[in-house]
């Protein structure tokens, strides 16, 4: 389950586009008046029952034999009687815990069965305004969609609310109220007040009140069921491979007949102040590891009403965002950049409010250089607007992902157009459907001109409006920590100081003064089972190319090969770490990293480079259409890294200020104790990053153990999937590929025996201000791990988590998330290790261990049962039907099959291998797996536990 409260944190450095005042909507053209309403999609059936329950109803096949469902209410925490606080949430989870048609546990397992896995598939939020139930369901038998709109209605009006379960769920939603806890919660309460003041959003945070729900009545959970689980409230989505006619009739068999209260109660409508505080706070904490500054200005209330006008004035308000946000970004890239990151623009406070805000992450510039950065930069688009280059970019950006979309129309994801309808629904956001929005986007796309941005960056930037300033984060920093009185006169400081107007570089108008030579194929050979083809080129680089409709403009590309850190010597350990992040982030040839943006505004081509521990790869993606840019960019980034010793410094800087008071955060101090207990000294010890470790970077080594890896292609193989034609790409790969350096480097694997320790380890950590410890059990050996032991060993870790939820949170309500995360190593040397992580309070530290191992015993005494095995097969057999018709799946597929050297093609023998494991299979991996003789046992407690 999930809590939505708002995006009110003030680190928050990307703005989501919303709309603007109804009163700023001007016509676009004639074809389309600001105050025509936008229609709905042609394939979307939306209607109204007679007791005012809302339904959304559309046949999509993507994924196939699968349909999303969703119930969503109009009732959220803002609702709750002060008797109720945290009570909208509860009643979420009471949905799990017993209905009309399913005992407790029952409807969970049920879902489970047919391969609805519990949190990452059904699941649910509640929100200040609205609780959403999300219920995705297998389509391939007919009474799955039935069960499915039953379980929704059960949900709508059938909780059970039984009193041993209420007050066992007590301790499941105070485990999950304590997972809260830390510096964001302490100063989230100093500022909500301020940032909320006059409103009751500042009181009704959904996760509610500790001593509400230790304590609350039975019948007041039961009286917010009854106020507001009602149809004139609530909406019905189901979106899938389903015949919509008879969605319908099941819907209304279900859902028409549910009632309204005889009196039902007012909804009413929480309001925010539409002026801010005029005030400076601040708020520290020990234990924050970012300080930042914010001032908030100009709100508004902003309502959706579905109509062209709206739409044409959110998208002047993205352009406004994005523009503002892209001249901050430009400014964190200086060699002594003022802040660490920023952000401005018009953002969501809650509900349908929003504001002019802007925040910086401060770095060793200090709290002055990011406040006179964020209000002259503000005031420089207000005095002088943004450029037409600026504009063009933006613009070309805002079309083109527009066309990537309608070009993948027909793969739309249910999921996707679910989340649609459930905006139109709680917001009014129009649901023209891609097709439709498509055609009006271009033109009023168009239509808008620099001036109709600029007009509105000045209506909102000149807005005299009260500015609620807020200074917050360590208690202890790097850079003098201002009082009330000082913060705001440095505001009034910054904003008397003048500007000039913005002035950037000529951007470059190609990558390439003429093409490398192209190479030749020397070796082709084609694999029917796996729809491949592979290339050996003249320079000896390889090409696997994979072309697929799963979907109409996609490419994805990867290459790997055998090397990695692995090959670079302990004293470079360090270096070659942050080797591929630093010459990243410098550009290639002579093109600056905002250049090469600048020059990419309007494509989709994106690349990186990676070293991993015992491999280097490259990442790309693109369209058809870009490919040869992504090409380009691909071929310098081996070729031609770019050398910028001022954005390197800029990178040093940044880094250190952003990792200065990391370990102020309890959980970075116990990571780095469990890595310190797992590992004997080494120099190889994956440690957590820290200032020491940046400031002993050296720019010219890093460049040198880069170029001394990518600038040779030898021993890489390419893999290509997606949608295109094979013949009509192949001249541009041997252009960019095959003209590749291949000059002789090392290639292979050296294992430098770092291993875990033997034996039994225990240790406890003693960090952190709040009531919470966490518990991490880590089993781990040495063991080959062919491909049939893989698949057991990642069933009994299925079966071991489910038994872990069901005792651990279900039983003991000791635990909100327990989780078990399992790894497998094929390289250098072969082994895994599994890791129980159980976040909870200190009191339940030594039951939850003595838990822990009897599940581990018990896994080992008996098989598992054929329900639990059941389960686990269903849902893998359900991920695996749609991993299949992803590019992802088959790209990682055939890259990991190469790094692993194995044969791709046991993909299709996957569902055979699935069905014929047995519960005794289980049981044998537990005993030789969960081996109680070797594992790592670290605890964290609070500091005043010690």
């Amino acid at each position: 389950m999930r809590i939505i409260t708002s995006q009110l944190l003030l680190l928050a450095a990307l703005f989501a586009s919303a709309t603007f005042d109804r009163a700023h909507a001007v016509d676009s053209s004639s074809k389309y008046p600001a105050s025509a309403d936008i229609p709905y999609s042609s394939k979307l059936i939306k209607g109204k029952f007679a007791n005012g329950l809302t339904y959304y109803i559309q046949k999509n096949t993507k994924p196939e034999q699968k349909a999303e469902l969703r119930l969503v209410i109009k009732a959220g925490s803002i609702l709750e009687d002060d008797d109720q606080q945290g009570l909208a949430h509860f009643t979420e989870h009471m949905a799990f815990n017993g209905s009309t048609h399913f005992q407790k546990n029952e409807l969970v397992s049920f879902l489970e069965s047919i391969g609805v896995k519990f949190g990452a598939d059904l699941n649910a939020y509640t929100s200040f305004d609205e609780t959403v139930y999300i219920l995705p369901i297998p389509t391939d038998k007919p009474e799955h969609l039935e069960t499915g709109v039953m379980v929704l209605a059960d949900w709508a009006q059938g909780l059970r609310f039984d009193h041993t379960e209420i007050d066992r769920e007590r301790g499941v939603v105070l485990e999950e109220t304590r997972l809260g806890k830390g510096a964001g919660d302490r100063l989230q309460k100093q500022t909500l007040p301020k940032i909320l003041h006059g409103s009751k959003y500042a009181d009704r945070l959904p996760i509610g009140k500790e001593e509400i729900l230790k304590t609350f009545s039975y019948e007041a959970l039961k009286r917010f069921y009854r106020d507001w689980y009602r149809p004139d409230l609530m909406a019905v989505v189901v979106v899938g491979d389903v015949d919509p006619v008879s969605v319908k009739s099941v819907l209304e068999k279900h859902f028409a007949g549910l009632k309204n209260p005889s009196k039902p109660r007012t909804r009413e409508i929480a309001t925010l102040p539409l002026k801010n505080v005029n005030e400076a706070l601040i708020a520290t904490d020990k234990e924050a590891n970012i300080s930042a500054v914010s001032i908030s200005q100009a709100r508004f209330l902003s309502k959706n009403d579905g109509k062209f006008g709206s739409y044409r004035q959110r998208r002047i308000q993205t352009f406004f965002n994005t523009m503002l946000n892209n001249r901050l970004r430009e400014l964190a890239q200086l060699p002594t950049p003022p802040f660490l990151g920023a952000g401005s623009g018009i953002k969501p406070v809650v509900a349908e409010y929003q504001e002019l805000n802007s925040t910086a992450a401060i770095g060793k510039a200090g709290v002055q250089a990011a406040i006179d950065a964020l209000v002259q930069e503000n005031n420089r688009v207000a005095q002088f607007g943004f450029t037409q280059a600026e504009f063009e970019r933006a613009k070309a950006n805002a079309l083109r992902g527009m066309e990537n979309v309608y070009n993948e129309r027909d793969k739309t994801q249910s999921a996707d157009l679910a989340a649609e309808f459930i905006r139109n629904f709680l917001i009014g956001e129009s649901i023209p459907g891609v097709e439709q929005e498509y055609v009006f986007h271009k033109d009023i796309v168009s239509q808008i001109s620099l001036d109709d941005v600029n007009r509105f960056a000045q209506s909102v930037l000149n807005k005299q409006a009260p500015k609620l300033i807020i200074y917050q984060g360590s208690d202890k920093p790097d850079h003098v920590i201002p009082d009330n009185k000082k913060l705001l006169a440095m505001v009034a400081a910054a904003e008397q100081k003048p500007v000039l107007p913005f002035t950037e570089k000529s951007v470059t108008t190609s990558l390439f003064d003429t093409p490398p030579k192209a190479g030749v194929i020397v070796n082709e050979h084609k694999n029917a089972q796996l729809g491949t083809t592979e290339w050996t080129l003249s320079n000896g680089v390889k090409i696997v190319l994979k072309p697929t409709d799963f979907k109409s403009d996609q490419i994805l590309l990867n290459a790997t090969r055998a090397g990695g850190t692995g090959l670079i010597a302990d004293a470079d350990f360090l270096q070659a770490r942050y080797a591929t992040t630093v010459v990243g982030a410098m550009g290639v040839k002579d093109i600056s990293p905002i250049e090469l943006g600048k020059y990419l505004a309007g494509k989709s081509a994106s690349v990186s480079t990676s070293f991993g521990e015992n491999a280097e790869g490259i990442s790309g993606a693109s369209n058809k259409q870009d490919l040869e840019t992504m090409l380009q960019v691909l071929s310098l980034a081996l070729t031609a890294p770019r050398r910028d010793p001022a954005l390197f410094q800029s990178f040093i800087g940044k880094q250190q200020d952003a990792l200065r008071n990391q370990m102020a955060t309890p959980f970075a101090v116990f990571q780095e104790q469990f890595i310190q207990a797992t590992y004997p000294p080494h120099r190889r010890i994956p440690v957590v990053a820290k200032p020491e470790h940046i400031a002993q970077l050296d720019l010219d080594r890093l460049m040198a153990l880069y170029q001394s890896r990518f600038s040779s292609a030898k021993g890489f193989t390419f893999f290509l999937v997606g949608s295109f034609d094979i013949e009509k790409i192949k001249p541009l790969l041997l252009t960019y590929l095959g003209s590749l350096p291949t000059h002789d480097i090392e290639i292979g694997v050296k294992d430098h025996g770092l291993r875990p320790v033997r034996g039994i380890v225990k240790k406890d950590v003693y960090i952190g201000k709040e009531q919470q410890s966490m518990v991490t059990l880590q089993l781990h050996g040495e063991r080959a791990m062919p491909l049939s032991e893989r698949l057991r060993f990642d069933a009994m870790i299925e079966v071991l988590q489910l038994r872990l939820t069901a005792k651990m949170r279900e039983e003991m309500g000791a635990v909100y998330s327990p989780r078990v995360n399992a790894s497998m190593r094929l390289i250098p040397y072969q082994g895994y290790a599994i890791v129980l992580g159980l976040p909870s309070g200190p009191e339940n530290v030594d039951k939850l261990l003595r838990s822990s191992f009897d599940l581990i015993e018990q896994m080992k005494a008996a098989p598992a049962s054929e329900d639990e095995l059941n389960k686990v097969k269903e849902n893998w057999l359900k991920n695996r039907k749609e991993s299949l018709k992803t590019n992802g799946f088959w790209l990682a597929t055939l890259s990991n099959a190469l790094q692993q050297q194995e044969d791709p093609a046991h993909i299709f023998s996957f569902e055979e291998r699935v069905k014929s494991l047995t519960t005794k299979d289980i049981q044998e991996a537990a005993k030789i797996y969960l081996d109680i003789n070797n594992y790592i046992q670290v605890v964290m407690y609070p500091e005043k536990s010690k």
